[in-house]
């Protein structure tokens, strides 16, 4: 029976699991009965369980006691909870990155009210709890029939604009003032900002889409779409080990990032309970930026001329002072000619929490390819998404920095630009949002 109905599943074993491609949060997997697993080894021997060095997910065909069925993969079995007892936040922030998604912005129509705006985040985190479940929703059209909920996770944001058009002004937190202009902004205020964000991602396409579209029949006469960008990630498994992601320039992307281990990592990432604004305690805000890489121009420059844009090795993602991906950058560090190893003005540098007072933010973006521009350059890029407690103290001392000198920045165009306000996970039977519009 396909996972995606509106019938529970029925109860299995515990299923192994390939490692994550990602640090982060909960994910729970579906199980798989015993029976069915030895009926598979037996169809495909037991070396046809894993794919890869890595171990990768279990996909080929097991018998059923009542008539042939396919089992889930790890992949497409794998479920993150729309609400965790363990934690305050939503989904989707610290979840691994996953291999596809969605980034979606809805203005509220015209007559709508904080009223319909309430009704429309209760159909919204109704139809997610179900989707992330691997159940359909009502009326559903079918996308992913046989499909398990692999890995999806839907999170609800709010712009500066929600707040005006609902009558909420005066909740309204400071961390949501408009952020600065960059001199290297070239922004399209069509495909920026917003009433209400969503964002989706999966380690299906077709699950990913399937929300999308569930999420935007729902938002029918309340809210009308803004802008849509789609987005992809390296899928879990492909690579021999778990292992920090690539973008589109080749480089690993996120060394930096904070980890869920640290001490310091919920101050840095999640509203605290001392914030003016309640209803925003334990959510986070996140900042989505649509950067276009010059890749064309990226390419022509060699591996070496590469490493020191960045400052850091293109195979492995360590500091060109020396070591592995994780050994910390020695900035003090000068070659024979008495100039700084890794470059005034690398990337790596300037970015960094020891060149920023401290400031962090957790990075968790999708690479994004939407065809060829006129003069035949790929119209790809970053749709870089970060969260933080303060975007003041965190994207934006760092993007100031940036803006100021980076040697990165020649090969990268900003082209449009959000930030929200991500209230925590909703309570049982409640929904996302529902303490600021019923307060």
């Amino acid at each position: 029976m396909s996972k995606r109905t509106a019938q529970a599943p029925e109860p299995r074993a515990p299923e192994p699991q390939a490692p994550a491609p990602e640090p982060a949060g909960p994910r729970t997997a579906l199980t798989l009965s015993r029976r069915r697993l030895l009926g598979t080894v037996g169809a495909a021997g037991a070396a046809g369980l894993v794919v890869g060095g890595a171990g990768g997910a279990l996909s080929t065909a097991a018998a059923h006691e009542d008539g042939p069925a396919a089992a889930l993969s790890s992949l497409g079995s794998t479920e993150v909870p729309f609400r965790d007892d363990r934690a305050k936040q939503q989904a989707g922030i610290t979840t691994p990155l996953q291999a596809s998604g969605h980034l979606v912005a809805f203005d509220l129509a015209p007559g709508s009210d904080r009223k319909a705006a309430a009704a429309l985040l209760r159909r919204w985190s109704r139809t997610a709890e179900q989707l992330m479940a691997g159940r359909a929703p009502d009326a559903d059209t079918g996308v992913a029939l046989d499909a398990g909920p692999s890995s999806l996770t839907v999170t609800f944001g709010l712009g500066h604009s929600f707040f005006d058009r609902t009558g909420l002004t005066k909740h309204r937190p400071v961390q949501l003032d408009p952020l600065p202009d960059f001199s290297a902004d070239a922004l399209d205020p069509k495909r920026s900002n917003g009433d209400l964000w969503i964002q989706i991602g999966a380690d299906d396409a077709l699950v990913a889409f399937h929300a999308l579209r569930a999420l935007q029949k729902d938002a029918a006469g309340t809210a009308r779409l803004r802008w849509q960008m789609n987005g992809f990630n390296r899928s879990p498994g492909a690579t021999a080990h778990p292992m920090t992601a690539r973008n589109l320039m080749g480089q690993v992307d996120g060394t930096n990032n904070p980890k869920p281990a640290d001490a310091d990592f919920d101050e840095r990432i999640f509203v605290g309970r001392d914030a003016a604004q309640e209803w925003m305690r334990g959510g986070s805000y996140a900042v989505v930026r649509r950067i276009r890489m010059l890749l064309d121009d990226w390419e022509k420059r060699s591996r070496h001329e590469q490493e020191r844009v960045i400052g850091r090795r293109k195979d492995n993602g360590a500091p060109l002072t020396g070591g592995s991906e994780t050994t910390p950058m020695k900035l003090d560090a000068t070659g024979a000619d008495g100039l700084p190893v890794i470059p005034a003005n690398a990337h790596a540098r300037v970015a960094a929490p020891e060149s920023n007072q401290g400031a962090a933010m957790l990075r968790r973006p999708f690479s994004y390819h939407d065809g060829f521009r006129e003069d035949g350059a790929p119209d790809a890029g970053l749709l870089f998404i970060c969260w933080q407690a303060d975007p003041l103290r965190a994207f934006t001392q760092v993007q100031r920095k940036l803006d100021r000198g980076d040697a990165l920045s020649p090969f990268l165009r900003h082209e449009a630009s959000g930030l929200y306000a991500v209230p925590p996970a909703a309570a049982p039977g409640g929904y996302v949002g529902q303490p600021l519009l019923e307060g």
